[in-house]
């Protein structure tokens, strides 16, 4: 085997392998030897079919398997004997059988970028010294308020904040054409909560029950749903129903209908307290992380390989696109098209590309590798997670690609566990943080 290797860039390689006559030959010979024992051609017996016959009848299938089977038994050899570590399967540019019977190919490749570890131990971090503040505990007591209120319609005035109200609706165009995804039949929304957007709520603010009416609403660019985003909605709407919700005195009978376990009023808040506090402490925990990576991404600069780059680009538009299907949309229909979205996205995969090969160097650095009790607390938390006994996630992962993605994951978690126990936490309290955070916006 003769292998040569051209420069295409400073990652890509162009990989040219010949292989010899003698292995060629033999592996043609042992196609058709196949082929001829099962071959069936009208006028020659099976077995007995001369060979210029089988050539001329099966010749294109015969180099299509050979080429392929050379291909694939010589790649990985020709990377180790050229030392280099490709990333991405090879993109085969060209091969051929030559005239004096040996056998050519061209393999682009990409290949893992060379780079030095900066300092990756004892980074130093910022971590808020988070606390609860009366207000929030105040405003989480009040949604535990409304969600046990019972409800009771009303005719005598119209709809306002903390009402719950049934509606159907039918959104258009500025050009008065139906939006068939921006509709709704016996819909409900709760106003002042916020989850169908506060634009669309207010719209609703006044109306009365049994009343039809027009609102048109001009959305902001930033909202969730792309078929409203910075678009001019003009609304159809009918009122089905408005229920107020009959709110509870805030005392120590409330805290107990919300559970036997608190007696007081007191008790009640207390637990809220506790429970944000801790929902604080997670989101800071997790954020310790995000900020490790941030650090580490802007410490390391070096070439990506475009193919990978590209691949998690379609992943992230993959993903996009199976949101919008649970929304009953596809991107067509919600304005967006692949390229527009690739570039959006470019920033966002190369960061993840990066982030991917610096985690890995530093596992190889620190040996840090997966034992199986890593894996198997791995299915362990999915089964807490879905409430599904483990043998039953396990049947998940019981091929090599849903095993691989999942594998990789759980290395990455155990090199970041490493990589916080190696930072230097300071900490900062809540107002110090969020000041700072504004002088640098």
């Amino acid at each position: 085997m003769e292998v040569s290797v051209e420069d295409l860039g400073a990652l890509r390689k162009s990989l040219k392998v010949v292989l010899p006559k003698d292995l060629v030959a033999a592996k043609i010979e042992a196609a058709y030897k196949k082929i001829k024992s099962k071959a069936a051609i009208k006028g020659f017996r099976k077995g007995k079919i001369p060979q210029k016959v089988l050539e001329k009848t099966y010749g294109e299938q015969v180099k299509g398997e050979v080429g392929e089977e050379l291909i694939q038994g010589s790649y990985f050899d020709a990377l180790e004997e050229t030392k280099l570590d490709a990333v991405v399967h090879p993109d085969i540019r060209s091969h051929k059988f030559e005239d004096d019977g040996s056998f050519a190919y061209e393999a682009e490749i990409e290949i893992k970028p060379v780079f030095d570890l900066q300092e990756y131990k004892g980074v130093e971090i910022e971590h808020r010294k988070v606390a609860v503040t009366d207000e929030e505990v105040d405003k989480a007591l009040e949604r535990t308020r409304k969600e046990m209120a019972p409800l009771r319609s009303i005719d005598d005035r119209g709809a306002q904040e903390n009402d719950l109200l049934i509606i159907d609706f039918q959104g258009f165009n500025e050009e008065g054409q139906e939006i068939s995804q921006v509709a709704g039949t016996e819909y409900s929304v709760d106003i002042g909560s916020g989850r169908n957007g506060k634009e669309f709520e207010d719209m609703l603010i006044g109306l009365k029950n049994g009343e039809e009416a027009s609102r048109t609403v001009e959305f902001p660019t930033d909202i969730a749903n792309p078929m409203l985003a910075g678009n001019k909605i003009n609304f159809k709407i009918t009122v089905k129903d408005i229920k107020e919700r009959v709110l509870a005195d805030l005392d120590d009978d409330f805290a107990q209908d919300v559970s036997e376990e608190y007696k007081t009023l007191a008790d009640l808040k207390a637990s809220i307290a506790e429970k944000i506090l801790k929902a604080k402490e997670k989101e800071e925990d997790g954020d310790i992380t995000d900020k490790i990576m941030l650090k580490l991404l802007d410490n390391h600069d070096f070439d990506l390989p475009a193919r990978l780059v590209a691949y998690e680009i379609h992943e992230l538009v993959k993903e996009l696109e199976t949101n919008l299907e649970r929304q009953g949309l596809n991107l067509e229909t919600a304005g967006l098209n692949k390229e527009q979205l690739a570039e959006q996205y470019k920033e966002a995969a190369e960061r993840r590309v990066k982030g991917e090969f610096i985690l890995k160097k530093i596992a190889e650095k620190e040996q840090i590798k997966l034992t199986e009790e890593d894996i198997s607390q791995g299915f362990t938390r999915i089964s807490a997670q879905y409430g599904m006994p483990v043998e039953e996630v396990k049947k998940y992962f019981h091929n090599r690609n849903d095993m691989l993605p999942f594998m990789n994951e759980l290395l990455s978690e155990k090199i970041l566990t490493f990589l916080r126990k190696e930072a230097k936490v300071l900490q900062v309290d809540e107002l110090q943080a969020e000041n700072k955070e504004a002088g640098e916006e």
